[in-house]
């Protein structure tokens, strides 16, 4: 996420701490202050930024960085005037009051001039200790030191008043909230931009990209969730009341200017007229564990059913597989997303299975990033991040099939039956261990 907002406000990370992923302090080089807000503005899983003063791999060479810091960029904080206050943050360890003091104490070789406030000071200054990441095995002294002048937090609020349980239309597979903000960070939406989602529910997903400021609209095969219709998916809520659609949660929000519709649709056959239409194109499909995965069939298929919708609508349904799925995902975001735009999706992975070579490719679509979240001991899901880097041909339409990427993910297809496959197996476990 945070790589992602960098490169769309221009920042980066210093060399030496992007192979440091198991910190949960990161040094970015941001041009300007102004840069650096807006990225907080945006981030949900970052949970503060500071202007570094200085920094070491022990006190010493903390206070030795701190004194090479140019006083012609402290002073401006630490006039006579103004109103401060040091504040401690240590990972992994837990400090009594009077070691912190004593930690505060040590810095009075710094040019402070002001006066101390702890309610309501003008600057707030940090020093974070980084205590690795091992509980079990935490070290006397910190293996690094920061100290710097806070700047801005990040949007963890965002998870809590976005959140699922207070929204007024839900589904079975309706997206958490943290995960949806995330997701358009990862497409680097953007205000005025145009997001599209092929399997849009219950519009979760469009939710995010309309808080900041993109118009929203999507697509969907089931005709009773676009219309809000049929049986609810809230507890101690027999059926979807006359308000409950998509765009009604848009309206939950104060982002109903943003919504442009939402289309009764299958996509893997696109209803769109030919062109780059769309600057992100964000989406979860159906895995098939709570939803199946489907798509308009013909009466001569042999794998149909025919299902009812309100107001008498029929269609034919006929099993859509997974890799089928994301490959049209793919052909669709090469055709239709513009030059940069990034299609962002979850893909779901059997891990005993799993290498990066099945990461489904297209030679129009650049992989950017490709994050896990665990399902079980033997699932996860990926979220894939990919990026628009060459215009959409007539001859890139099957290409992904000459260049064998068709074929790794198509064991996946039957990644239903091995989701449950491990649920079984662990039943089977616990009952067996009650039983001696």
């Amino acid at each position: 996420e945070i790589t992602s907002l960098l490169s769309l406000y221009g920042g980066q990370f210093c060399g030496e701490q992007e192979i440091r992923v198991n910190s949960p302090f990161w040094i970015l080089s941001i041009p300007s202050e102004e840069m650096a807000r807006g990225l907080m503005k945006r981030t949900v899983c970052a949970k503060s930024i500071f202007e570094l003063w200085g920094h070491g791999r022990s006190a010493g060479e903390l206070y030795a960085s701190l004194k090479n810091y140019p006083t012609d960029k402290m002073l401006p904080y630490l006039q006579s005037d103004s109103t401060y206050k040091v504040h401690i943050h240590t990972f992994n360890k837990t400090l009594t009051q009077a070691q912190k003091i004593k930690k505060i104490d040590a810095l009075e070789f710094l040019p402070f001039k002001g006066k101390v406030n702890l309610k309501n000071p003008e600057h707030i200054f940090w020093i974070l200790e980084d205590y690795g990441m091992n509980p079990n095995d935490v070290p006397e002294e910190p293996i690094h030191l920061y100290f710097g002048r806070w700047i801005a937090d990040g949007q963890r609020e965002l998870i809590e008043s976005y959140s699922v349980k207070k929204r007024h239309f839900i589904g079975n597979t309706s997206m958490d909230a943290c995960l949806s903000f995330i997701m358009a960070n990862h497409g680097r939406v953007k205000p005025n931009d145009i997001v599209y989602d092929p399997f849009v529910g219950t519009g979760g997903l469009l939710i995010s990209s309309a808080h900041f400021g993109a118009y929203v609209c999507g697509t969907d095969i089931d005709y009773n969730t676009i219309h809000g219709l049929g049986k609810a998916s809230r507890k101690n809520q027999k059926w979807r009341g006359p308000d409950e659609n998509i765009r009604a949660n848009l309206r939950q929000y104060g982002l109903e200017k943003y919504y442009l519709d939402a289309l009764v649709a299958d996509s893997s056959r696109p209803i769109w007229r030919k062109g780059m239409l769309f600057d992100a194109i964000i989406t979860d499909p159906p895995y098939g564990i709570r939803e199946a995965p489907r798509r308009m069939g013909s009466q001569k298929e042999t794998v149909k059913s025919v299902e009812r919708s309100a107001e008498n609508h029929f269609f034919v349904s006929s099993s859509y597989h997974l890799s089928d799925i994301f490959f049209d995902l793919l052909k669709f975001g090469a055709e239709y997303l513009v030059m940069g735009g990034r299609l962002v999706y979850w893909l779901p992975i059997y891990r005993p299975e799993y290498t990066e070579e099945i990461i489904p490719r297209h030679p129009c679509l650049k992989l950017i990033s490709n994050c896990e979240q665990m399902l079980s001991s033997h699932t996860s899901r990926r979220l894939i991040t990919m990026e628009k880097v060459k215009e959409f041909k007539d001859q890139d339409e099957n290409s992904y099939l000459l260049d064998g990427q068709y074929m790794p993910y198509r064991g996946h297809n039957s990644f239903r039956e091995k989701y449950f496959s491990g649920v079984t197996k662990r039943i089977a476990k616990e009952v067996k261990d009650n039983q001696k």
